[in-house]
């Protein structure tokens, strides 16, 4: 099976922590078997001139790998410009977050964008054969009236051989950390105001307050392959979002034992769940204190990794996998050519947005 992957999001030499979860995902693919051609569209390098003429170029992609499946690994414009091109075999979308949920706290320029972003990936949403999202809240916020039977919730998974348990006081020697501090990890994002730094910055003050020598470590920026070092040596890893979908980082703490405290974000309550050790907490820095001083007082490790065993690369790439089956089979059976005509027609006379 040849599966082209479209993304905006995947790490370079100059931002190694942009879109791992991407990578991994296609790494667990692989792993089975698959043929997975990666056509990286670089928004950020190239802004929104990165999606001119991205139509033809993909269809010519396609054509070049002769794929199976095209798979677009995000929402948004990109989406819409995608499932517009590609009318001659099966699409898939994967909704992550911001492109269905929007962005609240970016400035006024920032939700317009992301606005017209969401309108898109409606517009998309309803063109694809097929569609992922990584949380019950995507599956929600897909646009009302769109058929659902062929839409799945599969989070990404969490590579188990790479994130995994380590000496503590091994990974605190190689970062320089005190080993005497209770050290807090908070997963940032280019200082995004939707991840709330200032709200995690409140709560541990309030620990410091208490006389306790604590410390707060940005997670940005760093290459995939090291943050198991960054959450081994933390004693809790601290997320206070505004809105998630699925969180890799807090797959890949509790892949490593590492306590969480969260806000109830995406589906960090579902990930959680039973596991002893890990919290949630209100978006106040008072009760994220007092959750943080549980972590404090109490065991610096928990066992979450058990739970992660069903989201490992290997058991999310087979899920994928029998979706891309279904799809596959389910456009054999749906797409006679005068149907495709009429659906192609349909999409062109009824387009109110330039996608």
């Amino acid at each position: 099976m040849r599966i082209l992957a479209v993304t905006n999001m995947y790490p370079t030499p100059e931002r190694p922590a942009l879109g791992t979860y991407v990578e991994q995902q296609i790494k667990g693919l692989k792993q089975l078997g698959l043929e997975v051609d990666v056509m990286f569209v670089d928004r950020l390098q190239r802004g929104v001139s990165a999606y001119l003429g991205l139509g033809r170029k993909v269809r010519k992609r396609v054509a070049q790998f002769r794929a199976d499946v095209v798979h677009v690994m995000y929402g948004g414009v990109m989406a819409a410009r995608v499932t517009r091109a590609v009318n001659n075999r099966p699409t898939v979308i994967s909704f992550c977050g911001s492109d269905l949920l929007g962005e609240n706290l970016s400035g006024n320029m920032r939700k317009f964008v992301s606005g017209y972003g969401i309108l898109a990936s409606h517009k998309a949403a309803r063109r694809a054969t097929g569609i992922v999202v990584k949380s019950k809240n995507l599956y929600q916020a897909l646009p009302y009236g769109l058929d659902r039977s062929h839409a799945r919730i599969i989070p990404n998974g969490v590579d188990l051989h790479l994130f995994k348990p380590i000496g503590r006081r091994k990974c605190r020697e190689e970062l320089g950390w005190n080993n005497n501090h209770f050290h807090v990890l908070f997963p940032t994002n280019c200082g995004d105001p939707c991840k709330r730094f200032s709200l995690a910055q409140d709560a541990v003050d309030r620990i410091s307050r208490l006389g306790h020598p604590i410390e707060i470590h940005q997670l940005s920026g760093i290459p995939h392959r090291e943050v198991p070092i960054w959450l081994n040596a933390s004693d809790v890893m601290l997320l206070t979002s505004l809105q998630e979908g699925s969180p890799n980082i807090v797959k890949e703490a509790l892949a490593c034992d590492v306590p969480v405290v969260s806000v109830d974000v995406g589906d960090v309550r579902e990930r959680m769940e039973k596991i002893e050790g890990c919290y949630l907490a209100l978006p106040d820095p008072c009760d994220l204190a007092v959750k943080l001083h549980l972590v404090l007082t109490g065991r610096r490790r928990i066992a979450g990794r058990f739970a992660m065993q069903e989201l490992s690369l290997e058991k999310v790439a087979l899920r994928l996998r029998t979706f891309y089956c279904e799809l596959m089979e389910y456009w054999s059976r749906q797409r006679s050519p005068s149907e495709h005509l009429k659906n192609t027609g349909s999409y062109k006379r009824h387009s109110s947005l330039p996608f």
